[in-house]
């Protein structure tokens, strides 16, 4: 049987002390037979002993916890890059020699307002790299699409009964999956994935997404891109992550077929 040939991913975050370095270590704890992650940050500072705290009861090794900067990096090819939070997200769109890059967007653990917020931000970010190993699972994916039958500083006011309007339609709700896990999508990405030939419609129930402030637009030449507010309260995003990372299925065949979507808009480059 031949070798499989392990998938590069690297973490961005901002100081590449707590959250990129967590990601890293589940990453390599968890599925180190299939991947070799990596972690970096726009403006590293020293690991936070915290973060070594919160692995080290998990159980995850912490001896190989090195702080380093991004551009370390840069010659480098990933299959995929992740950023962790907002503000590297923005810094850093897109690395010009990943396969795929993904947003995903986590409150900085120094700063969050709970009772351990360390373990907390380990545990959210375990829940991630779930979802991220089950789609990965190409295997399982193709079962299940065999069995398939197609069918901006401050906080958003957002009252709960209008969230949850915006939920109740397939396409919108699939969005905001789709949008959570890859982290910005553009109209024609969205069409292919949901399998949506009438682009008024998406767009319909993108300016319904938008209008109520769950996601906001960036346009870069030609292309629109769409992604979670990143200033939603925090009771919101969970709803929308916890929705995505436990019902993976619904989305499976979407993924898919963005995977094998052609000539997909190109973003900013990396860390412009």
């Amino acid at each position: 049987m031949s070798k499989v040939e392990k998938k590069t991913v690297l973490f961005v975050c901002t100081g590449n002390s707590a959250r990129s370095q967590m990601a890293e270590a589940l990453l390599t704890h968890r599925a180190g037979n299939r991947f070799t992650a990596y972690s970096a940050g726009a403006h590293p500072e020293p690991v936070d002993p915290r973060t070594e705290t919160a692995l080290t009861s998990f159980g995850i090794p912490t001896e190989h916890l090195l702080s380093k900067h991004v551009n370390s990096f840069v010659k480098y090819s990933f299959d995929y890059v992740i950023t962790l939070c907002d503000k590297a997200n923005s810094e850093c769109r897109e690395y010009a020699h990943a396969q795929a890059q993904l947003s995903w967007d986590f409150p900085d653990p120094k700063v969050r307002d709970c009772n351990n917020p360390f373990a907390e931000t380990l545990a959210e970010i375990n829940n991630r790299i779930t979802m991220f190993l089950q789609v990965n699972d190409e295997e399982a994916m193709q079962a299940q699409l065999a069995n398939h039958k197609p069918d901006d500083k401050e906080f958003v006011s957002l009252q709960p009964v209008a969230f949850y309007k915006t939920l109740t339609d397939d396409i919108r709700l699939k969005t905001l999956m789709l949008t959570h896990y890859h982290g910005e999508l553009c109209v024609c990405e969205l069409m292919t994935a949901l399998a949506q030939e009438s682009q008024p419609k998406v767009s319909r129930n993108l300016a319904v997404l938008k209008k109520s402030g769950v996601i906001i637009d960036r346009k870069h030449g030609q292309w629109v891109f769409y992604r979670i507010n990143p200033n939603l309260p925090q009771w919101a995003k969970s709803v929308i992550a916890q929705t995505t990372e436990n019902n993976i299925s619904l989305i499976d065949d979407a993924l898919y077929r963005l995977m094998q979507m052609n000539n997909r808009p190109n973003k900013v480059a990396f860390c412009k």
